[in-house]
């Protein structure tokens, strides 16, 4: 079992940036990929970016690339999402997930997921 505890949402301008992180507790961390997902208010999950378990390899959406950065620290079992040049359109609950040894891109791939941060971004 894993649990997973995402922060660092809140209110901002466009242009402006916000770092998430995702605190995992449970079996260890460096045993899988992780990955942010979004959620837009009235619209389904998606995909945002992905690293893999020794942060070798990342992968991101087109609508963020260029953007967001994800990087992860396994001494401290963290994850984070560095959010630059944020758009109102990347208004959404954010949500770190896990499970997967190898990265992947599927919302039902991923067992554990966070509670999610709110991130809203004001034109």
């Amino acid at each position: 079992q894993v649990q997973l505890v995402e922060s660092g949402g809140g209110l901002v301008q466009a242009g402006g940036s916000l770092r998430l992180s995702c605190a995992a507790s449970g079996r260890t961390f460096s045993s899988y990929a992780m990955a942010w997902f979004r959620q837009p208010p009235g619209k389904e999950r998606e995909f945002v970016a992905g690293i893999t378990r020794y942060g070798a390899s990342t992968n991101y959406a087109d609508f963020v690339k260029g953007r967001f950065t994800i990087s992860r620290d396994n001494a401290k079992s963290t994850v984070y999402l560095q959010m630059n040049s944020l758009k109102p359109e990347d208004t959404a609950i954010y949500f770190c997930a896990t499970g997967m040894k190898n990265l992947r891109i599927g919302v039902s791939e991923y067992d554990y997921w966070g509670q999610g941060t709110q991130v809203t971004v004001s034109s």
